[in-house]
């Protein structure tokens, strides 16, 4: 018999984006909620019988969102804060929207009416350590949980009428639970026995509706986990088994190893356990050896993470030995998480060269890897030879291109090995030497970077890339919205500019096209968060600059105004953990590939006169590893790969960098030693709590801590900034403080970020007012 396929879930997106463009209609009021719904139901059956035509045996449903999965629990379960006017019942789409994007004044965030004032959003933050955003719970100690509706069991039944059977998928309580917060400092795993009912009646209605099987998440077990927490799963699974016997769970983890949590795991009565093998291929044999011989084991073989084709002969020949002596029914061949992660399909890169194409698969190649691999380990599937013939020459090409090795970028490694990478000189110098060139006020304002990309800029780009707008058109268009954007800046009293980042695409995949060892594809689409979705460019080869990237920018919009314009790059870390990355050389090698190109631009911005560089590092936390056994070597590259960037600049100059959506209590000795004259961050959703971190190890450096959330529509008023800015002075010396922010705002209109920035800037104003009195009632004391 022929090892079954099983696939933990599939990109919801669409082939052609289908569902951003739906949501973002919706959103905007030009088309209704049965419009959208019909989208997402196309897209759900697309998904459905495209895997039953490839033959998977194990096909996922409730694996589709309108925004995320985390949020859909949430709802599912009544777990909806007060502010959001809900008073129990089906939850309507406005309040499921207001959680996931805030809402205006009388207004929700997808422009339908919405009762009740405008609220924020939900706090945000990544997924595990990926590049996915999901929307964080929000409970309390007296938190009641009730079923609002059966997402699971309505993803199933809608399946079945088009003829396919599928395995429901849930996110475990426990995980929700951990991914949560309470916003009285009380326990959230405490609530685990108010939860459970919920989940028992949503397993109860899927097998009296004929589930034989439901994939229950929870990748909390890959994690640090305490006696409490591992109390926590053993009692869930137990009650839920109890509760509801004839319903089989297969407990899919992620992410990394079970390591420590494996016994509890193994323990568990649950019916299969699903484990990543290519996170953690060592754990293997100890999983097979202790789990249960009646229990399915579901291997994720397949990379559900990154773009490269498996090579599969080696796949087979590691994994027979492994289920030698296992009956072949209780072993089924998965990808390592939900395909979630990785575009659609390659057969929609036409542009692409043949033998990088050749190299690649994406979420639908992937599916055709698990059949070819299934068929090539019991024997059974003659075809399998040829696709493996296919596959061993294409891996091997791969390994042997003279496109992929540079030796003249392994030389300039090995002549930095063992040099420490630092700033002339310590902070405090520093700082002095800076407000004397600068001579900004207190509370010094700026933005992240970007400005909106309105339908006009993304019109003229994609003229431009098609060969409708000459090169000399489109840059003087580009020059005539970063002119707009500079006297904008000027008219409202901005102190530090930035020329708007009209010529960028994305932040990451600007600075690839221009950095040799990157290819890009035109449909390789991964979500981000809701409808914003990203193209991560592909790291194939060793990485330099042949030419600078951006400095040509920053003198025409330097030229335009006497107040310091920013010079904006994103870091190394950042351009590695939002690539597709080669995975034939360890992740620190080319982080310092990238570092080193990174560190030709900012010295030749510094040599044309850029007195303020800034280095986004957003992403450098998402790549901490999940064990923090391993943090510190991870830490430890990564900091030095910044450094490596800054390192040559003078005391002058500024280095300013930017992290979002990310807890740093645990990494701030990192962040410190990054050693950047000014971080901005992420703090409005938080109300700057995570300040405390930064006070409680008593930073040294300048914080630009946002006062407005970028990722909602509401344009907050002056006096709810000066509020937050009230705040940040409980943690913050006054010196410190700088006003900005979340992020950027490419994804923004102006009709938002204009009165928003009015209104920060006024914000500013009123701090210093503040600031003034304090001086003055000091003075005459």
């Amino acid at each position: 018999m022929t090892i079954k396929t099983a696939n933990l879930g599939f990109p919801r997106i669409g082939r052609h984006r289908e569902l951003k463009f739906a949501l973002e209609s919706y959103w905007a009021g030009k088309s209704d909620r049965a419009a959208l719904l019909d989208v997402a139901s196309k897209l759900r059956a697309a998904n459905w019988l495209l895997q039953k035509e490839m033959g998977i045996d194990v096909i996922p449903s409730n694996d589709f969102s309108l925004y995320d999965q985390v949020l859909d629990t949430a709802v599912m379960v009544g777990a909806i804060p007060s502010i959001y006017g809900w008073q129990g019942g089906s939850v309507d789409l406005d309040t499921y929207f207001a959680m996931a994007r805030g809402s205006n004044g009388g207004h929700a965030a997808c422009g339908h009416a919405h009762q009740g004032n405008g609220v924020p959003a939900l706090e945000m933050t990544k997924w595990f350590d990926t590049n996915y955003h999901y929307l964080v719970p929000e409970f309390s100690a007296d938190q009641h949980f009730e079923l609002t509706s059966n997402k699971p069991l309505e993803a199933f039944l809608e399946a079945r009428t088009i003829g396919v059977q599928t395995r429901p998928v849930l996110l475990g309580p426990v995980t929700f639970l951990k991914l949560g917060k309470t916003r009285d400092g009380s326990s959230a795993i405490n609530l685990l026995d108010r939860l459970l009912p919920v989940y028992a009646r949503i397993f109860a209605e899927l097998a009296a509706a004929g589930a034989d099987w439901v994939q229950v998440d929870e990748p909390c077990l890959v994690l640090d986990l305490g006696d409490e927490e591992r109390q926590a799963v053993s009692h869930a699974y137990a009650a839920l088994h109890a509760l509801v016997p004839d319903l089989r769970i297969m407990l899919a983890t992620y992410f990394g190893a079970l390591g420590d949590n494996l016994d509890i795991v193994a323990r568990l009565p649950v019916s299969g356990i699903h484990v990543d093998l290519v996170s953690a291929p060592q754990q293997a044999a100890a999983v097979l050896e202790k789990v249960s011989p009646q229990c399915v084991i579901s291997l994720g073989v397949i990379d559900g993470r990154n773009i490269w084709r498996s090579d599969l002969a080696k796949l087979r020949d590691t994994i027979l030995p492994l289920i030698g002596g296992r009956d072949h029914t209780t072993i089924q061949l998965a990808p390592s998480c939900s395909l979630l992660h990785v575009p659609i399909d390659v057969s929609l890169e036409t542009t692409l060269d043949d033998e990088l194409r050749s190299w690649l698969a994406f979420a639908t190649q992937k599916l055709e890897e698990l059949k070819q691999l299934s068929g090539a380990i019991d024997g059974s599937d003659i075809a399998v030879a040829a696709d493996f013939r296919a596959n061993g020459a294409a891996t091997q090409a791969r390994l042997t291109s003279v496109r992929v090795n540079d030796p003249i970028v392994a030389g300039r490694l090995v002549e930095i090995q063992g040099v420490e990478q630092k700033r002339h000189s310590p902070f405090a110098k520093r700082k002095d030497l800076q407000r004397r060139r600068f001579g900004l006020p207190p509370f010094p304002t700026t933005t992240i970077g970007s400005f909106p990309q309105t339908a006009d800029v993304r019109k003229a780009r994609s003229m431009h890339d098609k060969g409708e707008l000459s090169y000399i058109d489109y840059k003087a268009f580009i020059e005539r919205e970063t002119a707009a954007a500079v006297r904008w800046q000027e008219e409202i009293g901005l102190d530090v500019f930035v020329h708007g980042e009209f010529e960028r695409n994305d932040m990451v995949q600007y600075f690839g096209e221009q950095l040799s060892g990157f290819a890009f594809t035109r449909h390789a689409w991964v979500q981000s968060y809701g409808s914003r979705y990203v193209r991560p460019p592909i790291i194939y080869g060793d990485v330099s600059r042949p030419n600078p990237m951006t400095v040509g920018w920053w003198r025409y919009a330097q030229s335009l105004t006497q107040r310091p314009m920013k010079g904006m790059l994103t870091g190394p870390i950042t351009i590695l953990n939002w690539s597709f990355v080669r995975d034939d050389l360890p992740r620190e090698t080319v982080g310092r590939q990238i570092a080193l190109a990174i560190r030709d631009e900012v010295l030749d911005l510094e040599e044309a006169g850029a007195g303020i560089i800034q280095i986004d590092e957003a992403a450098l936390r998402e790549g901490l590893p999940l064990r923090k056994a391993d943090w510190q070597h991870y830490l430890g590259w990564a900091v030095e790969c910044f450094r490596m960037c800054t390192s040559g600049v003078a005391d002058e100059t500024q280095i300013h960098t930017h992290m979002c959506y990310s807890e740093f209590n645990d990494i701030m000795s990192a962040i410190a030693a990054m050693d950047a004259d000014v971080i901005s961050i992420e703090t409005s959703r938080s109300k700057m709590k995570l300040l405390q971190a930064f006070a409680g190890e008593r930073y040294p450096n300048e914080i630009g801590p946002g006062v407005y959330d970028i990722h909602s529509p509401r344009v907050p008023d002056a006096g709810e900034m000066k509020t937050l800015l009230d705040l940040a002075r409980e943690h913050l010396l006054d010196d410190q403080l700088w006003v900005n922010p979340d992020c950027g705002l490419k994804t923004r209109k102006w009709e938002d970020v204009k009165p928003a920035l009015v209104n920060m800037v006024e914000a500013a104003r009123r701090l210093r007012l503040d600031l003034a009195g304090d001086k003055g009632r000091l003075a005459r004391a």
